[in-house]
């Protein structure tokens, strides 16, 4: 059974950075389909990023490419998303995600579609 932890959040003035790091235990993160959601209050679970496997490419929502970079460190199992650029509306409770499934990028963004998720982890934009 795959266990996520993510940490990294907190509170950051706009224009600031973060980094968001989901640790993996139970299981080797670089064979599985990885992921970042996010979701704000009375807002549903957005997509934020997502890779297939280690050498699959990388697909990222809208409104984040550009600033946010996710990446992954097979041999300490871990993930990373990278935030940018932070803006007010980057406000939401970050979640790490994991699929046994080989997903195909249209597949990417469809919460249903992973197995494993972290606790989550908030990040705060504002002044």
């Amino acid at each position: 059974q795959v266990q996520l932890v993510e940490s990294g959040g907190g509170w950051v003035q706009p224009g600031g950075s973060l980094r968001l790091s989901c640790e993996g235990s139970g299981g080797a993160l670089s064979s599985l389909t990885m992921a970042w959601f996010r979701q704000a209050p009375g807002k549903e679970r957005e997509f934020v990023v997502g890779r297939r496997g280690s050498f699959g490419s990388t697909s990222y929502a809208d409104s984040v490419r550009g600033r946010f970079t996710m990446s992954r460190d097979n041999a300490k199992n871990m993930m990373y998303l990278q935030m940018n650029n932070l803006k007010p509306e980057d406000t939401a409770v970050y979640y790490c995600a994991a699929s046994r499934a080989n997903l195909i990028t249209s597949s990417l963004p469809r919460s249903g579609n992973y197995d494993y998720w972290g606790q989550g982890t908030q990040v705060t934009v504002s002044s």
